[in-house]
């Protein structure tokens, strides 16, 4: 390659391989970058064959390049060796100031090995120093923390002769810069390929983010945005047109309310407990009219980053029809088709809802009195949910009849327990019918129409219905709002009322005798019919079908007492 004792010849070495070092920088691909590395190995450093072999991410080394022989490069470029057997040959050679060299005196244990080569014919050596055409020199070429990068080989110096000290040094120092280059490379490449990733992912979120944004705003039921969490919790950020046609508000102003705002009173608990994740309820919100309209409201949590803030997406859907539709079929199972007043079932239900199975009583004292309440504790084995177990003997397994005596501070009024944990139930009691003494119960008033089926008889089942129809909305008009008015069936009715005495019981009888007895005009005809009333008192230990048992058994023995003039009358 050159002569030791020509210095002239080491500066022209020189500058060729700062001309191929300079050409590596150059390069834009790695593919550009080992084709530049090989050739200039040929062009600059004297050699007739070169050759790249590249770590791949197996570990394994590929020919990714090759310079010098277009036949060889054919047979041999995409050819892998094992990494064994590189290593093997890396550690066997001679160590050449970091090159390694194999002579052909040795290559003969290396035949078998899987190693890609190309050897071409030739003399033997006459000199030591001459160059076999079965010797080989690798230049190992290592990244920054020491890794192998990959393995540079050469063959047939120009020259004719093994390299000496300089020639080595150049290969070494050219391997070096190659290592750096193929390093930045990669580096570039990979670089590349993650801004072409990085690109695709941003048009991909892009057009998510379009597609959520026409399905947000173009969705035919409403769809909120709102914060989660602090202080601003469930504020709304963002509404589509839906929920603002839904609510008669434009987007601005919805941005100043949350949902709390919005939501009807009464269904404010059902909206708290559905805003955790995946929450779900139907509630009434507000619209700017004044108005309520029933939705549906399903949660869903949407992250913006993997540790960024959290909001709510929340889906609106108008579910007023449904609803309304609901309850005039709960209407129609609780209330009597022909004149709207709850049904035999109905009145039942509001009935049994205010008694209980346990018999009221009053205790000797209150210390008696105390002492049950103690013996009810769930630590004591007695009743467990508000103390009081309606399928168990008196309320309370095991116990006795139980209550508590007027208090002094309360005279006259009805023997009540006092609220606790152990039992919140007020007792339904019955003042005494002959004397009123100020005891205040729930009255049952049984009324059975007198002269009506003469009424049908004559005129027929549409005069009937009126007639029915007419008495229906005296008795309505005729109690206090929160008392009940029902139909048995037939021209039964009955009449809950609530806090009466003996008295007051019986003067509500006669004013709603008396609204009954006018005349009722029907297509011009008027006719007439009366009422018999018997009241009946609800009280703790009785069924719902006792108590009525009572206010009818009641109702004709007055019916009974009266002249049936008399009571067609009134």
């Amino acid at each position: 390659m050159e002569t030791e004792s020509e210095p002239y010849v080491r500066l022209a070495t020189l500058r060729q391989l700062h001309q191929v070092v300079a050409e590596l920088n150059t390069a834009r691909s790695l593919a550009d970058t080992l084709q530049t590395v090989v050739d200039g190995i040929v062009v600059g450093l004297g050699y007739e064959l070169a050759c790249v072999n590249l770590v791949r991410p197996d570990g394994d080394l590929v020919v990714a390049a090759f310079a010098g022989d277009p036949a060889a490069e054919a047979l041999i470029t995409g050819r892998v060796g094992s990494r064994p057997s590189w290593d093997r040959r890396l550690t066997m050679g001679e160590d050449w100031d970091g090159l390694r060299f194999i002579p052909h005196t040795e290559g003969w244990v290396l035949l078998e090995d899987d190693v890609p080569q190309w050897h071409t014919d030739g003399p033997d050596p006459r000199f030591e120093d001459e160059w076999h055409p079965e010797d080989r020199l690798y230049a190992p070429m290592y990244a920054t923390g020491g890794e192998l990068l990959g393995v540079i080989s050469v063959d047939r110096p120009r020259n004719g002769r093994r390299p000496g000290a300089w020639g080595r040094e150049a290969l070494q120092m050219y391997a070096f810069q190659a290592a750096i280059a193929i390093s930045n490379a990669r580096l570039r490449a990979n670089m590349q390929r993650a801004l072409v990733r990085l690109e695709r992912e941003q048009q991909a979120l892009r057009a998510s983010e379009e597609s959520f944004r026409q399905a947000f705003e173009y969705a035919p039921s409403g769809m909120a945005i709102a914060e989660m969490g602090g202080d601003q919790h469930g504020r709304l950020l963002r509404t589509n047109d839906a929920l603002c046609r839904l609510l008669g508000r434009p987007a601005s102003v919805l941005r100043r309310y949350s949902f709390s705002d919005l939501v009807h009173p009464e269904d404010i608990g059902t909206l708290l407990r559905t805003s955790a994740e995946g929450g779900r309820a139907e509630l009434r919100l507000g619209r700017r009219d004044g108005t309520y309209v029933w939705v549906s409201l399903r949660n869903s949590v949407v992250a913006d980053a993997a540790d960024g803030p959290r909001f709510l997406l929340t889906h609106v859907e108008d579910i007023e029809e449904r609803k309304r539709h609901e309850l005039q079929l709960a209407h129609r199972a609780s209330h009597d088709s022909l004149t709207g007043l709850p049904n035999s079932a109905e009145l039942r239900s509001r009935l049994g809802a205010r008694l209980c199975r346990r018999p009221q009583s009053v205790l000797a004292t209150a210390v008696e009195a105390l002492d049950a309440a103690f013996e009810a504790r769930p630590e004591a084995g007695g009743a467990v949910e508000h103390g009081f177990q309606p399928d168990a003997p008196h309320g309370y397994p095991g116990a006795a009849p139980v209550d508590f005596p007027d208090f002094p501070e309360f005279p006259g009024a009805a023997p009540a327990r006092p609220e606790g944990p152990y039992d919140h139930h007020v007792h339904t009691v019955a003042p005494a019918t002959d004397v009123d003494d100020g005891t205040k119960g729930l009255a049952v008033l049984f009324c059975d129409l007198d002269g009506f089926k003469s009424i049908n008889d004559r005129f027929g089942h549409h005069t009937g219905d009126a007639v029915l129809i007419e008495v229906a909305r005296r008795l309505t008009t005729g109690v206090r709002d929160g008392d009940t008015v029902a139909r048995l069936g037939g021209d039964e009715f009955v009449v809950l009322a609530d806090g009466l005495g003996a008295a007051d019981a019986a003067d509500l009888a006669v004013r709603l005798r008396n609204a009954i007895i006018p005349p009722i005009r029907v297509d011009g005809r008027a006719v007439r019919v009366g009422a018999s009333f018997g009241i009946g008192w609800a009280s703790c230990g009785m069924s719902a079908d006792e108590v009525l048992r009572s206010a009818d058994q009641r109702m004709y023995i007055e019916k009974r007492s009266r002249s049936k003039a008399h009571r067609r009358a009134g």
